[in-house]
């Protein structure tokens, strides 16, 4: 059983910065294989996985947020965070936490489209939004 709950969404100017939080419950801080991650889903838009991150620590972003984004965890704390620099109003979106629990996470696989199908467990996702 894994619970997953975000926070820290809201409304900023552009070139502004936020911090989204997802507290990770369950047993899934003592597996040595999973994939946690953001994905987000602008208006009209299909939902697409932002940054990942495995249980060996390893970050994978899509190209329009690298450099700006910043995906960690904090097993301590049971928590997953996506720290956003400089956004732009094209990061508008809902934003979720989410994990597959089954496998390290994969440009081809988690980054591809239909990846929302692999990730098993979702918060509720936090509204960004980002006005020039």
């Amino acid at each position: 059983q894994v619970h997953l709950v975000e926070s820290g969404g809201g409304s900023v100017q552009a070139g502004g910065s936020l911090r989204l939080s997802c507290t990770v419950s369950g047993d899934i801080w003592k597996k040595i294989i999973y994939c946690m991650a953001w994905l987000r889903q602008g208006p009209g838009q299909e939902r697409e996985t932002v940054a990942a991150i495995d249980a060996d620590g390893d970050e994978r972003y899509t190209r329009s947020v690298e450099g700006r984004f910043a995906i960690s965890r904090d097993q301590s704390k049971n928590s997953l965070y996506l720290q956003m620099n400089n956004l732009k109003p094209e990061d508008t979106g809902r934003y979720y936490c989410a994990l597959d629990a089954t496998d390290d996470c994969f440009y081809s696989r988690h980054f591809s489209r239909g990846a929302e199908s692999l990730f098993g467990y979702w918060g509720q996702g936090t509204q960004v939004t980002v006005s020039s």
